[in-house]
């Protein structure tokens, strides 16, 4: 089945091209079925390449997905026009008398701040409150998923000796876990973050489990039991040239940065990438659909709890 998507979104021609089933509104009205409603909280500032991103895996299910873009009303983002944010885009208020079946909360390049620092962090406070009721399930990325272990549970985030950059091999730990059900025991995924949070302080909490993991990064997924909120400190969702482009601007802007790890071939930065990760990213995002929200979600929103 497609992923539904406004109808001029930048998105559409890319998923097109890559022979991805995008349905436009105007198609979408014919069909006399219930989709899945994601609403994402895009807080990255290329907020096209994310949105693509999310696009691309959210559309590789059997199951009809409507999509619905939110940014911070408390935060003007500097790399999106204002026209393109009130075309694609609506605020909180917008929706916050709503119900989703699932919420999606990205990552952010603010993970050096104190979350009080973040200028809407106030108002992701009240995202995050507002889809303990309104959301059959969250998703919560990398700084988001920091975040939301900071707001529901008081997890601290630490600062990392250097920027955690590359491709590392991650152990499914709970293997008996839905959400990672097709997993190799042993998995890639691109890793992008200057900060972490502590195994043992994640593991001090009752109501979380830790899924999977990695040596150099630590806790990569933890969830709730029934997966309310899942908390993934990775990007999956990246494309195979996306840590090469943060690596250049941050290299080309004067930071004294490594390579990417695990990412060119014999580190050399002028072959082309491989993507190793696109599997896992795929069966994680279609287990969460299919598990933690189609298989949970009512078919009356309104009746979510």
């Amino acid at each position: 089945m497609p992923i539904k998507v406004p109808n001029e979104l930048p998105a559409v021609k890319t998923l097109a091209e890559e022979n991805i089933f995008v349905m436009t509104d105007n198609r979408a009205i014919t069909q006399d079925i219930r989709p899945l409603k994601i609403l994402v909280l895009n807080l990255m500032p290329k907020k096209t390449e994310t949105e693509t991103q999310l696009s691309r895996l959210l559309g590789n299910t059997p199951l009809q997905v409507e999509l619905e873009l939110i940014h911070t009303k408390s935060h003007v983002p500097k790399h999106t026009p204002k026209e393109y944010l009130l075309a694609f885009y609506k605020t909180f208020d917008d929706v916050k008398h709503r119900k989703f079946d699932g919420l999606i909360i990205t990552g952010a390049p603010v993970e050096k701040m104190e979350f009080e620092e973040v200028t809407y962090w106030e108002e992701l406070c009240e995202i995050m409150e507002w889809s303990k009721t309104n959301v059959t399930s969250t998703f919560h990325i990398c700084w988001g998923a920091q975040a939301g272990l900071y707001y529901h549970y008081g997890i601290k985030k630490y600062p990392l000796p250097e920027k955690l950059s590359g491709v590392y091999n991650h152990t499914a730990n709970y293997k008996k876990s839905i959400l990672l059900r097709g997993f190799d025991d042993v998995f890639p995924v691109p890793q992008s973050r200057y900060t972490t949070v502590k195994t043992e302080d994640v593991e001090k909490v009752p109501e979380l489990k830790i899924l999977a993991s990695s040596k150099e990064g630590g806790v990569y997924i933890a969830t709730t039991e029934n997966g309310k909120q899942i908390f993934v400190t990775g990007h999956s969702e990246y494309d195979t040239d996306t840590l090469k482009n943060e690596y250049l601007r941050d290299r080309d802007g004067g930071l004294k940065i490594k390579m990417p790890a695990n990412y060119f071939p014999n580190d050399d930065i002028t072959k082309p990438p491989v993507n190793t990760w696109r599997s896992h990213a795929n069966l994680l995002y279609t287990n969460w659909l299919n598990y933690f929200v189609y298989q949970t979600t009512p078919y009356d929103l309104d009746s979510i709890k």
